[in-house]
């Protein structure tokens, strides 16, 4: 007999069925016993009765947590989980658990576990049927991402995350030992994104890992996630590349809503709202002068604080009816050197974040693609030219106008289900003083 998933044992009812799975709850009332056994796809409700000695036996000596298989009756029962129950007439034990489980799978209301605990025991604590959905989402949502990019010509690319010079300032990245001298590991693909920009790739995307060397302690912060990259040649400016962006999340959303929503909406309380288009735009001036009016005090004029981000996007939530809201047009001294900077106003770069119901999920920006100009703002910028020089020459030789923007999906994803933390929506969490498991 072929093991089944448990949400498919409707189909199978009144015949016998093999499924297999962990034991959630054990309910022994002498001459009867009563199972909770949980796959991927769900729980059911096992019954053992007393003419099934030898499975009522084991049943007895059943350890919570452990991976049993069952054969049994599947049966219609309004009054079990899920309305479907099996009638077993066998039970294997394929793995016991030991009989005190360092965390719980299943919590009492307003009882969870610390989050840092519940970090050393991640793939006990990932049992949880809540933290499933997380990255049964997830695969959805980067499916729906690549066919987005796939549909319309993207080309994906792979950069290598050992490299010689760091991307931005090299302030936080990680130095390594490669053989007889140092190398970084990688904070963006940013430089070889626009290597294929001037190979004439014209469109390409990236998925793949990402390091920060942040001291940060926050809920959105790691050392190490996923980061999804995009990049685009023969733009007009930076509102080109938001307005991709846009439609490229609008598809994503919609796909995830369709497929998941209803789960969501009963797991996390979170309605999953399709973004209209287009996205609001404030500039960042703009946006000093809303929160200063709001009385929300700001730490520099040049970039928004968390707390600006949040009170913003409630504006942008109030005056729009949107969850998502573009920052547009930075000060130089928040972007990096190869931001683009505006013709009218060479103190502005052309480029953006993209809020989402408070929450920082993109940067974004028109990069700046002629030798000279990027040349002297990196100069302006205090960078080493000598070390930089493998990624100027990229521009030596003609390149395309263009620009792009990163990604966090572990972000995006706290967003889509509402999670408090990015701890929550990474399978395995680095932080600062995190790298176990």
């Amino acid at each position: 007999m072929e093991r089944i998933l448990i949400n498919t044992v409707e189909k199978y009812i009144g015949d016998s069925v093999m499924i297999a799975g962990f034991v959630q709850t054990i309910r022994d009332q002498g001459s009867i016993t009563f199972l909770l056994v949980r796959d991927v796809s769900g729980i059911i409700q096992i019954v053992i009765t007393k003419d099934k000695k030898e499975a009522l036996e084991m049943a007895g000596a059943l350890s919570l947590e452990s991976v049993i298989q069952i054969s049994g009756l599947a049966k219609a029962e309004k009054q079990a989980p899920g309305g479907f129950e099996i009638a077993a007439d066998t039970i294997a034990v394929l793995s016991r658990a030991e009989p005190e489980l360092p965390i719980p799978v299943v919590e009492k209301a307003q009882e969870e576990t610390d989050p840092f605990i519940r970090m050393d025991w991640r793939w006990i604590d990932l049992r949880k049927h809540k933290y499933a959905l997380v990255f049964k989402v997830w695969t959805l949502m980067e499916q729906a991402f690549r066919e987005y990019w796939i549909e319309r010509g993207y080309i994906e690319i792979h950069s290598p995350k050992l490299i010689a010079t760091a991307s931005e300032s090299g302030a936080e990245v990680f130095e390594v030992k490669y053989f007889d001298r140092k190398a970084y590991l990688a904070q963006s693909p940013q430089f070889y994104k626009q290597m294929a920009m001037a190979a004439g790739f014209e469109r390409v995307f990236e998925v793949g890992p990402v390091f920060r060397a942040e001291p940060s302690f926050t809920s959105r912060h790691a050392t190490e996630f996923v980061g999804y990259d995009t990049e685009l040649s023969y733009i007009r400016s930076h509102h080109d590349v938001m307005e991709e962006e846009e439609k490229t999340i609008q598809h994503v959303i919609q796909r995830v809503k369709e497929k998941y929503g209803d789960e969501i909406a009963k797991t996390y309380g979170r309605d999953v709202v399709m973004p209209s288009l287009p996205f609001p735009k404030i500039s960042m001036k703009e946006t000093k002068k809303i929160l200063a009016g709001m009385g929300v005090s700001s730490e520099k004029e040049s970039d928004i604080s968390p707390e600006e981000e949040r009170n913003i996007s409630e504006y942008a939530k109030e005056k729009y009816g949107h969850e998502f809201v573009f920052i547009t047009d930075y000060p130089i001294e928040a972007r990096p050197f190869y931001h683009m900077r505006d013709e009218e106003n060479p103190r502005l770069t052309k480029s953006f974040d993209l809020l989402w119901n408070g929450l920082e999920v993109t940067t974004g920006a028109q990069r700046e693609h002629r030798y000279e100009v990027l040349t002297a703002q990196a100069k302006e910028k205090g960078m080493n030219i000598e070390s930089l020089q493998f990624y100027l020459n990229f521009f030596k030789y003609g390149c395309p106008p263009h620009g792009g923007y990163g990604m966090g999906p572990n972000r995006m994803v706290m967003q889509l289900l509402g999670l408090d933390s990015i701890r929550d929506a990474s399978f395995v969490y680095r932080g600062v003083k995190r790298l176990e498991p």
